[in-house]
């Protein structure tokens, strides 16, 4: 049987790794969840013949545990809107740190404070090392990624997220003592851990607490610009917590799985941060967000916004050779892929080449409007990503942002002064013609105006988004 466990988890490693490659395109993306779940599904089996003797198994806690998961994890996934899956991706992340927090504590207790070991648990330090770490960023994980999760949800008043954002450089001093605190409680375990030398769980918790409440300050300052990139950051401590874990378990599956997420995670979060041009620790330690007055309206500082109707923005777009489409958070929350798609396909119907931008840090995470026009059936060689599209745009007779408002922005390519200046973005403003689908002139989550709001040949017409493309379509079918 001890052959047999470890072909399993060679065939899931296996698996991990091809259904990781399958998520860097959208065209193999389905697939590629399918094959990791495959995966990791014939890790909990190989898992469950490994433990089959144990003599303190008890099946009956781990077929209700497996119950209960389904139970729970099943429904939100089938019946979560993709608007929202930016917080369900962070509630999960979050939950998966948390199981480790408790699989660190679990242990603690099993060994009476690391006073006695079992023997498939040697070496010492990889159990005492192992779970300490676990322990500290598994609750970081958690904690940070609930407070993400309200974040997105939009469950913290605006008011509050201001006072936290401005609160940045207390919450990062007391970052600094809760580290200490953390990791020197974290010392003294380890370094009393011996036979017979038995540690009052109080010293565990006090671990737990410290980290925890870390996780919270850590997150509670970052501005929403900054969420794609956090969730991201988060995501890779988990698979890190959870490959420590499996140090103390000395479970190969939970090793090899953590790492495989600690390391995707850690490149996504860097390839994030460049396409933001930013650092990482400038993002922990220095974020920014909604914290700045909304856009100037009409007649304010920066010029005044020109209104276009929805007729006038189907004359348009019906005799351009190329239109662009420029989606956004604001798509999202219409909900109005479907109406886009469909836009898309009248105009290709009257001979307009169609074609969508894609930005890296579009919406609130990673892959988020790829996931959105892919649910739509937009074709996936018609979305472009930004170094592949940016050249186009100078020859582009009219390109529709819809809902997007940082990554268009061009103060952070010509203003230095601005929050965003060096980031990378979408070169809209360099469109013959610019049409903006907003609800209002309010900021975007970054919380600083947009120029391309103002500039000559840009229009704006306001209203939901999914409504305003309708009203488009209408007038389309009527030229």
């Amino acid at each position: 049987m001890t052959y047999l466990v470890n072909v399993l988890y060679i065939v899931a490693f296996a698996l991990f790794i091809l259904g990781l490659s399958g998520l860097t395109g959208p065209k193999t993306a389905v697939r590629g969840n399918w094959i990791a779940a495959t995966g990791m599904g014939i890790a909990v089996v190989a898992t469950l013949i490994a433990v089959r003797n144990t003599a303190a198994i008890n099946w009956i806690l781990i077929i209700a545990g497996l119950a209960i998961g389904v139970v729970l994890g099943v429904p939100p996934a089938k019946k979560t809107k993709m608007t929202a899956m930016p917080q369900l991706v962070a509630l999960f992340n979050g939950v998966g740190g948390g199981t480790v927090a408790l699989i660190a504590w679990a242990e603690f207790i099993e060994t009476d404070g690391f006073s006695h070991f079992r023997p498939d648990q040697q070496p010492t330090v990889a159990l005492v090392v192992g779970s300490l770490f676990a322990a500290i960023v598994g609750s970081v994980s958690f904690w940070g990624s609930l407070v993400a999760f309200l974040k997105l949800q939009e469950s913290i008043p605006k008011n509050v997220e201001k006072g936290l954002i401005r609160s940045a450089k207390l919450f990062q001093a007391a970052n600094i003592a809760l580290l200490i605190v953390a990791v020197g409680v974290a010392v003294y375990i380890g370094l009393n851990a011996a036979p017979g030398n038995e540690t009052s769980g109080w010293w565990i918790v006090a671990v737990l607490v410290a980290a925890g409440v870390m996780g919270l300050f850590v997150v509670f300052p970052i501005g929403g610009a900054d969420m794609p990139v956090v969730i991201s950051l988060l995501n890779a401590l988990t698979g890190l917590s959870a490959a420590a874990a499996g140090l103390a378990l000395n479970n190969t599956a939970m090793i090899v799985a953590g790492m495989i997420v600690g390391a995707s995670g850690s490149i996504l979060t860097n390839l994030m941060a460049v396409a933001m041009n930013r650092s990482i620790p400038a993002i922990v330690f220095g974020s920014f967000g909604g914290d700045s007055a909304a856009a100037a309206g009409p007649g304010g500082e920066q010029g005044t916004v020109k209104a276009t109707s929805a007729a006038d923005a189907a004359i348009q777009m019906a005799y351009a050779n190329q239109v662009i489409v420029v989606p956004g958070y604001g798509l999202a929350v219409a909900q109005a892929q479907h109406a886009v798609k469909e836009m898309g396909d009248m105009l290709e119907s009257k001979g307009v080449e169609v074609k969508y931008a894609i930005h890296p840090v579009a919406g609130r995470m990673p892959g988020h409007m790829n996931v959105l026009l892919a649910e739509a059936d937009v074709e996936y060689d018609a979305m472009k990503e930004m170094d592949d599209i940016n050249g186009e745009f100078n020859r582009t007779d009219v390109t529709l942002v819809i809902g997007a408002n940082d990554v268009t922005n061009p103060a952070a390519r010509n203003d230095p002064s601005s929050p965003i200046h060096g980031m990378p973005i979408l070169n809209v403003d360099q469109s013959k013609s610019v049409i903006v689908l907003k609800r209002s002139m309010s900021s975007g989550y970054a919380g600083i105006d947009n120029p391309l709001f103002f500039a000559g040949q840009t229009s704006m017409l306001f209203g939901d988004a999914k409504k305003s493309v309708t009203e488009v379509i209408e007038e389309l079918k009527a030229l």
